[in-house]
């Protein structure tokens, strides 16, 4: 096979024929990558596109994830790091070819799967099933995809040469059982109907584990096996499901694994990974390593698992996944052994690896003004109610909100919120009395509230349940009656709407509730401020930019906005405690730091970045 070129000027052609993936007339085989733009800041898309090129891949894979694109009904968004069509051209530019998996359900450990969080309002919607309701927004969304980026397939000159149908559907086939496997198929096969109406062109595929097959895969699809290590078993399921005939190949096979708070970081041996990718090369099976570069979940966009010790798993903001590609872009020794298999198959020439982005210390950021973050959010949009109202219900998708109720007489036993989602901190007359979280199925706490007082809960969104049964029950704030003593607290309840969707500068909160000499503040003030959450705002100058990680190890709980971009979120508990800060959203001279620390057992006024991460350092409970 010739070096791929594909720039959109001249055509290609791919098919799946006589048992191979057939390229320009000739058998190929596929070496695939998955990176997933929105990961990454759009700067570096060509720099990490350049980094798989030097791994040895010949292709790309990327998930569309919907919620990015749509963030309100009929509000599309394809611009900047959204900009899934240049993505792709850029690829194509870089000689990869592309393998496209537009969901509409995606996992990816993201918020909801990709499915957008205002879905849930939608009357008589139930998402992944034959559905109505769902299938007439999923049809929206798909036929607006294919405008975006339906000129990029291979058969019109562009660079995708196949489109996966839905995703590990037989998985979810599997986790329900209510729901019969006439009607799973049913759903499954108006998904394909959707993509082929909306323009698809290319050879379809469906990916599952090898077990799964029989829920997963539909007609007219090639079923591939993810994680699936023994060829032979491989080939035989293949064949079952194929008419008896391959291609082979493992959609995602796992370089790496993802990581939650509060648990290990998995790491995954890198001869073990060599010694699978041989196999499966000299054995004729494709191959797509999910992840060859993880990136970053940056603002609000990780999701969560469960299981049966946890309600919640949330995901780290580093979506690294000990993938040969670390989360910044660097050469692993990971990189370095699957380069020395893969060129040992590569029928094309492989190229050096670009230049790393460089990188940055800033020693000392210093923070130079504090506001109290509970006055603050009594200033924002209220809504009052009987009863507590969950994000939904308010409109709004991520963040905080503060649940405020005022009590004329005293009470004082036993406050549990079962319906938490997901983590709180509870305040009675602004004090901090304690934390709810749902982790650690912590719901309830003893609370003893004085005559003439009020109760406050701030609570946050920590990612919607991206995989499993449970994504179908996915509303965040309080979504049941909050109790005292088993009594239902209901009347004169107020919330008030923090979904940090931008920055909350000083600029914004005004200068009667925002502290200008944060240095210069005694024990008065700290005493004042303590288990309050407050919200940090800092400047400082460079000379020089460059990739750079914020060391939060001594911090407890929040996010931080760098030059108005929210980077992620950060907690005490670990295994992460650094948050990766792309070059390209600093700048020469000034810039500008926003720190919301929900936690604050004390004021801090400093804070320092350092050049290599922290992703291994757990503190839990």
């Amino acid at each position: 096979m010739s070096p791929l070129v594909i720039n959109g000027q001249a055509k290609h052609t791919f098919e799946i024929k006589d048992g191979n993936f057939v390229y320009d007339g000739k058998p190929i085989q596929i070496h695939s990558g998955e990176m997933h733009y929105a990961r990454i800041p759009h700067q570096y898309w060509r720099h990490r596109l350049q980094m798989l090129k030097a791994m040895g891949l010949n292709a790309v894979a990327t998930y569309v994830f919907w919620n990015a694109h749509e963030p309100q009904p009929g509000q599309w968004d394809f611009e900047g790091d959204n900009n899934l069509a240049e993505y792709i051209k850029i690829a194509g530019e870089e000689g990869l070819m592309v393998i496209l998996r537009p969901g509409p359900y995606v996992c990816a450990e993201w918020e909801f799967g990709g499915y957008p969080w205002w879905l849930q309002n939608v009357e008589g919607m139930e998402i992944r099933r034959d559905n109505p309701q769902f299938l007439k927004y999923t049809e929206i969304y798909i036929n607006r995809l294919f405008k975006e980026v339906g000129h990029l397939q291979i058969t019109k000159g562009g660079p995708i040469i196949m489109v996966q149908a839905e995703n590990e559907f037989g998985s979810y086939v599997a986790q329900r059982k209510d729901i019969s496997l006439e009607e799973h198929r049913a759903y499954n096969a108006k998904i394909v109907a959707q993509l082929k109406t909306a323009g698809s062109e290319v050879p379809f595929f469906t990916s599952d584990g090898s077990w799964l097959f029989e829920g997963g895969s539909t007609p007219g699809a090639l079923p591939t096996a993810n994680g699936e290590s023994n060829i032979a078993n491989l080939k035989k399921v293949v064949d079952k499901y194929n008419g008896g005939q391959g291609p082979y190949m493992v959609a995602e096979f796992y370089p790496g694994w993802l990581a939650h708070w509060a648990e290990p970081h998995p790491k995954v041996d890198a001869s073990k990974v060599a010694r699978q990718t041989e196999e499966y090369l000299k054995n004729d099976v494709s191959i797509n390593y999910y992840m060859a570069h993880g990136g970053t979940n940056f603002g609000f966009t990780s999701g969560a698992n469960y299981d049966k010790n946890h309600d919640i798993q949330p995901d780290l903001t580093s979506y690294d996944y000990d993938a040969p590609i670390s989360e910044a872009g660097w050469v692993t020794p990971k990189f370095d052994s699957l380069k020395n298999v893969i060129k040992k198959y590569a029928k094309y020439d492989i190229p050096e690896a670009p230049k790393q982005i460089p990188l940055i210390e800033i020693p000392s950021i210093k923070l130079t003004k504090v506001a109290d973050a509970l006055n603050f959010a009594m200033k924002q949009e209220k809504v009052e109610s009987q009863k507590p109202l969950t994000f939904e219900q308010l409109n709004q998708g991520y963040g905080y909100v503060l649940y405020s109720r005022h009590f004329n007489q005293p009470i004082s036993g036993t406050l549990e919120i079962t319906g938490l989602r997901d983590y709180a901190i509870v305040y009675v007359n602004g004090e901090k009395v304690g934390e709810l979280n749902r982790y650690y199925k912590n719901y309830s706490m003893e609370i003893d509230i004085p005559f003439n007082s009020s109760l406050e809960i701030l609570v946050e969104n920590m990612g919607r349940i991206n995989y499993g049964a449970e994504i179908v029950h996915n509303n965040k704030g309080i979504i049941s009656p909050v109790q005292i003593n088993g009594m239902d607290i209901e009347g004169d309840w107020e919330m008030y709407k923090l979904p940090m969707s931008e920055a909350p500068t000083m600029a914004k909160i005004g200068k009667s509730e925002a502290l200008d000499n944060l240095q210069d503040t005694n024990s008065k003030l700290n005493a004042k401020l303590a288990g309050r959450p407050v919200i940090y705002e800092g400047t400082f100058n460079l000379a020089e930019t460059g990739d750079t990680f914020i060391d939060m190890s001594a911090w407890g709980k929040g996010i931080i906005f760098i030059n108005g971009k929210n980077i992620g979120r950060y907690w005490n508990v670990g295994p992460q405690q650094t948050l990766y800060i792309p070059g390209v959203w600093l700048k020469k001279g000034g810039n500008n730091i926003v720190i919301f620390e929900q936690q604050n057992d004390e004021l801090k006024k400093e804070v320092k970045t350092v050049k290599i991460p922290i992703l291994h350092d757990l503190k839990a409970k």
